[in-house]
């Protein structure tokens, strides 16, 4: 499905500018509080009903402007990125558009579901859109992934819940996930070398998985990010409950361990919070834009068929609900430092689907393209 670009600038309704000290006291303590309870009940609350970690997408689109361009010399191996190059020709202006957690081995989600990708290079902007990494959260890991020390096997089966997918082969399983490193080094080079791209003062932005990722790739490299946005990311991961919340996500989309990923509450794992790394994006002076949708479906996400829009509001509502209270703590935590670097998006409506995310894309374009190149 495709949407129709809007852009409302920064005087649109749900948009507020943060400003050091606003709200907070009284407010902070509130937003802390639902966090925690929220992140608690998330564990609880019936797995198929909460923690997916993205609704499921339709059927993939394909941009015939865009181009395959593999790295070969990764340490995952050879990985795929699709490229769609800026209208006018400019290696200036770069763009990383990060997938979810049910990111697919053929396309990207912001291809396969919207048509961002198109609207970035009608704004003169290159856009980058790594192709895999399901549940990794661009991260690099301390291991693959696997339970019980078992190797990956081809028994299981792909269809239904990714948790009997738990012990099959796949990506990330028979290597570790370098993600962080791709992005940062091997694919930065080689968009360099190959295609003339700048690698320097490029921009990042990512749904729910990619939210929180885009943020960690400013925070460590700020050289090489001057712009980063979150929608419905989770952004305050080291919450009470929120570890375990991660965990369910994790096996439901693919039969992933996040205990492969990083060992529990260790350096790595705080390394990898937006609310513990958030000093470092204020030092950095990274534009940020910070989204979250109310958890209210709007009137496309109730379109038919209504079975479909059943199915993506039971599913939607909950995980952006979460997803609004972490980035609401994360803002207090960004006040709490007088941080003057980010705009932050609350709109009356959104759940956690490409509905949402699509809109926010396009309120934020032209911030971002002011901060990039």
């Amino acid at each position: 499905m495709r949407f129709a670009p809007r852009k409302p600038g920064f005087g649109s309704p749900g948009i507020r500018r943060s400003w050091p000290g606003r709200g907070f006291g009284r407010s902070a303590r509130k937003w802390f509080g639902r966090t925690a309870v929220a992140a608690a009940l998330v564990v609880v609350m019936p797995i198929g009903l909460s923690i997916q970690g993205e609704v499921p997408r339709a059927a993939a689109a394909f941009d015939p402007h865009a181009f395959d361009f593999w790295v070969n010399n990764a340490a995952m191996g050879p990985v795929k990125t699709r490229i769609l190059r800026a209208r006018d020709g400019n290696t200036n202006r770069v763009v990383y558009a990060l997938d979810g957690m049910r990111a697919r081995q053929d396309l990207n989600g912001w291809e396969i579901e919207t048509n961002v990708a198109e609207v970035l290079a009608n704004w003169n902007i290159n856009v980058v859109m790594p192709v895999g990494g399901q549940s990794s959260f661009y991260a690099d890991w301390n291991a693959p992934s696997s339970f019980f020390g078992l190797p990956p096997t081809n028994f299981g089966s792909s269809s239904g819940s990714g948790a009997t997918e738990t012990f099959m082969s796949g990506p990330g399983k028979s290597y570790r996930y370098d993600w962080e490193t791709f992005l940062t080094r091997d694919l930065r080079n080689a968009l360099h070398d190959r295609l003339g791209f700048r690698t320097t003062r490029n921009g990042a932005f990512g749904l729910s998985m990619g939210g929180s990722a885009a943020l960690m790739l400013a925070a460590y490299h700020p050289d090489q990010f001057s712009f980063a946005g979150s929608f419905s990311g989770y952004l305050n991961v080291s919450a009470p409950g929120m570890r375990e919340a991660i965990r369910t996500a994790m096996i439901d989309a693919g039969g992933y361990n996040v205990d492969s990923m990083a060992p529990p509450w260790g350096p790595k794992w705080l390394a990898m919070d937006p609310f513990v790394f958030a000093p470092r994006l204020v030092a950095n002076n990274t534009r940020l834009w910070i989204a979250a949708g109310s958890a209210v479906p709007d009137q496309a996400d109730l379109a038919p068929p209504v079975g479909a829009a059943a199915d993506r509001v039971v599913r939607g509502m909950p995980l952006e609900f979460l997803a609004l209270l972490n980035t609401r703590s994360f803002q207090v935590r960004m006040q709490t430092l007088g941080a003057r670097n980010a705009v932050y998006s609350f709109p009356n409506y959104g759940i956690h689907d490409w509905i949402n995310w699509s809109n926010e894309a396009y309120r934020m374009i032209p911030d971002m393209s002011r901060n990039i190149g």
